[in-house]
């Protein structure tokens, strides 16, 4: 399938192309989309197994202290990677050129050559960028690692192993961004195959590993402490890493480029001009092909002038994305730490298999669909003649038919995931509880996980929409917008700080004071999502083409009736005897009971969305 991800371009004028480049790019978006869900799904499956295997060997100390380690190999990772990739993914051609309209046949196959090479080159380009991660990588690695040895509490100190599991981690996240210019070369070039091949493989390796390691120092009356997580997280970055970079040198050899940092060709130099080439010099326009365009004559000026830009936005970001594991680090200790980090893991598992490819599929749809209107953006910005800038005013031309494609497929994703946040408020808090109970036991759900899993499904929707929102903006959004999201983005850490500490130290309620923390923060980031969203569209089509949060509720009220279905359901659980949160004597027939109670609610959904599930399957069938 990674193969079918990308496009090609033919020699053929373009009134014989049966598709455009934007259905072949939803097309691909679509594709990668399905792609990493299914992955996702089978990965976590394995993963899942795993894990519910491996909490016969675990206290919820232990659990607790190796979520800090995870953190810390995350942090490493994001840091060193996070605005590298957004910046890449916005990057456009690095090369662009033209010729006259006198050519011949053997003139068009000189531009089919001269294609091909800046194809080779827009990969380079990508793969020296790629590299740079590796080197921040280091810098993160050292750094964090020596904080968190600094200022770790007394209680996860005394954790056998601790600082060897730390370094283990540390090795594990640089062996793993190894991996990061195979990696962004086969995502920009839109090969989500490799990328399922190889998170699988690993995914894979580090649960045989990670379980194998506990076994055998359980069954050797060894306490390895976090060791075993350790392990199993370096097998994962060597698994990865190996895979990508197989996939990534087949890809360099066969189009022409390398893994290895190598300088940008520059048209004055004179080796690597022919003299058919220099001929025809003149009626060749070059865009982004010069000195001044990359610097050190590797990398290129305007992505890392954008990686610059989003990194104090992704250090912000960082901070309220892993802030609920800080502040449960500092504000609790590490048997609460464990009980929050179990429910965590069971709570975003929804978010990691569906919402996160979605995601990661989306920014990337968006910001190829919506480059056309980016570039006019910037090209009327950069004009000074009037008379060019009113011929280069929005209209209805396909760069707005762009937006309102992106307005629509915006509008039909969001309204998708606020039916599943329906079903997730509905019947999580009963349900969730009860499936820890079941597969983690009684002792872990009479801890508190299941309490503050309930609460915790409260908390997805928010988190669902904050993530699709922000991936638009991030797929949109200028240097200028991205330093006014990162000053809100750094009021709403501030406001998230000061809402855990009334929760966790003031009212004293725990792992789900934390939730409600985390929802506050939510709200915030997701208003002002919106709000730009709609600024944008308003923008760049001259009040033309509009969003709004209306249109993503849907007509007619069925929003009503949902909440007041949901009310009922909630009603009648309660006089059935289903707990929310609390250990049940009775776990199988009070699943059947939320199960049978569901379906009525299941299809009273499906009859009111019955128009937007048929247009989804016609939308879905008509493009495939």
């Amino acid at each position: 399938m990674g193969g079918n991800g990308e496009t090609t371009m033919t020699g053929a004028s373009s009134s014989s192309s049966s598709s455009s480049p934007s259905s072949q790019s939803q097309g691909s978006a679509v594709r990668g989309a399905s792609l990493l869900i299914v992955l996702q799904v089978a990965s976590r499956a394995v993963t899942f197994v795993a894990n519910q295997l491996l909490l016969r060997f675990l206290t919820a100390q232990l659990l607790g202290v190796s979520t800090q380690l995870e953190v810390y190999y995350l942090s490493v990772l994001f840091f060193a990677r996070e605005s590298l990739r957004v910046a890449i993914q916005r990057q456009g051609p690095t090369t662009t050129t033209a010729t006259s309209t006198g050519e011949n046949s053997k003139d068009n196959k000189n531009g089919d050559n001269k294609v091909s090479s800046d194809s080779a080159q827009d990969s380079q380009s990508v793969v020296n960028v790629g590299h740079l991660a590796l080197v921040l990588g280091l810098g993160a690695a050292v750094g964090l690692g020596g904080a968190y040895l600094k200022y770790v509490d007394a209680a996860t100190a005394s954790t056998p192993h601790l600082d060897t599991a730390l370094y283990i981690y540390g090795l594990a996240a640089v062996i793993e961004l190894l991996s990061e210019p195979a990696f962004v070369v086969l995502q920009h070039r839109l090969r989500f195959g490799p990328r399922a091949a190889a998170e699988s493989y690993a995914t894979f390796v580090r649960c045989i590993v990670t379980f194998g390691a506990a076994n055998w120092a359980w069954r050797s009356g060894c306490d390895w402490g976090a060791l075993p997580f350790a392990l199993g997280q370096l097998g994962y970055g060597l698994a990865l890493t190996g895979v990508y970079f197989g996939y990534g040198w087949w890809l360099a050899s066969s189009e022409g480029f390398s893994l290895l940092p190598k300088q940008i060709a520059q048209p004055g130099d004179q080796s690597l001009q022919s003299a058919a080439t220099k001929k025809k010099s003149d009626d060749l326009v070059t865009a982004g092909n010069n000195s001044s365009s990359y610097a050190l004559g590797y990398f290129y000026r305007p992505t890392l002038n954008l990686a610059a830009s989003m990194t104090a936005q992704s250090l912000v970001k960082h901070i309220l994305t892993q802030g609920d594991t800080f502040l449960v680090s500092i504000l609790s200790n590490p048997q609460a730490q464990g009980v929050y980090a179990l429910a965590n893991n069971y709570g975003s598992l929804l978010a990691r298999l569906i919402f996160q490819p979605v995601e990661e599929s989306s920014r990337n749809y968006f910001s190829k669909l919506l480059a056309a209107t980016s570039s006019e953006g910037k090209e009327k910005s950069s004009t000074g003649n009037k008379e060019n800038d009113k011929k280069l005013a929005p209209s209805f031309s396909p760069s707005n038919q762009a937006l309102v494609k992106a307005r629509t497929d915006l509008v039909s994703i969001l309204h998708a995931y606020l039916l599943l946040s329906l079903l997730i408020l509905t019947l999580g808090p009963f349900g969730a509880p009860l499936l820890v109970q079941l597969i983690a036991g009684p002792a872990w759900a009479s801890s508190g996980a299941g309490l503050v899993l309930a609460q915790y499904c409260l908390y997805l929707p928010l988190l669902a929409l904050n993530g699709l929102t922000e991936a638009f903006v991030s797929s949109i959004a200028t240097e200028a917008d991205v330093h006014r999201q990162s000053l809100w983005m750094a009021g709403f850490s501030v406001a998230f700080a000061a809402a855990g500490f009334v929760t966790l130290r003031l009212l004293d309620l725990g792992a789900p004071g934390l939730v409600y923390a985390n929802a506050i923060n939510m709200l915030g980031r997701i208003a002002w999502s919106g709000a730009f969203i709609k600024g944008y569209f308003d923008r760049a089509s001259g009040g033309k083409v509009r969003f709004g949060w209306a249109d993503v509720m849907g007509a007619g009220g069925s929003m009503g009736v949902y909440v007041a279905s949901t009310a009922v359901l909630w009603q009648v659980l309660v006089l059935c005897g289903v707990s929310v949160g609390g250990v049940s004597t009775r776990i199988f027939r009070d699943l059947f009971t939320v199960c049978a109670l569901a379906l009525p609610y299941v299809g009273l959904v499906a009859y009111m969305e019955r128009r937007y599930f048929l247009a989804c399957y016609r939308s879905i069938r008509g493009g495939g």
